[in-house]
């Protein structure tokens, strides 16, 4: 995509072969599937890493991720975002993913403590 700040307006270029769609469905696809693998993205930096074999814990650690997710786009846009000429300007940097992660990690340890140590049963 290439933005042309003094027209206002946006060009895309889209490398295709063969393919019998408008010009309209091509973006549209393209943008679905950049919206797919950026929550994927996304989803594997905060997806709870383990060993547990177990399908419906590991399926409970991905909706948390997705969960988390949701809750940062959330705060992003109705706090860290403003209109601005019919257009919505995201100030997504002020408080990125990682950061809030890093919060979130922060309160458990506080609540939870963090082990340093472990101890093994003596005999």
């Amino acid at each position: 995509m290439v933005k042309d700040e003094r027209m206002g307006g946006e060009f895309f270029i889209y490398a295709v072969y063969k393919v019998k769609l408008s010009l309209h469905s091509i973006h549209d696809d393209y943008r679905l599937r950049f919206g797919i693998e950026s929550s994927y993205r996304m989803k594997n930096q905060c997806r709870i890493k383990t060993t547990i074999k177990n399908p419906t814990i590991r399926l409970l650690f991905v909706a948390l991720a997705f969960l988390i997710i949701n809750v940062w786009i959330y705060l992003v846009w109705h706090y860290l975002s403003r209109l601005k000429r019919s257009t919505r300007q995201v100030f997504s940097h002020l408080f990125t993913l990682k950061q809030m992660l890093e919060f979130l990690r922060q309160a458990v340890d506080r609540n939870y403590g963090v082990k340093s140590e472990v101890c093994l049963p003596s005999g």
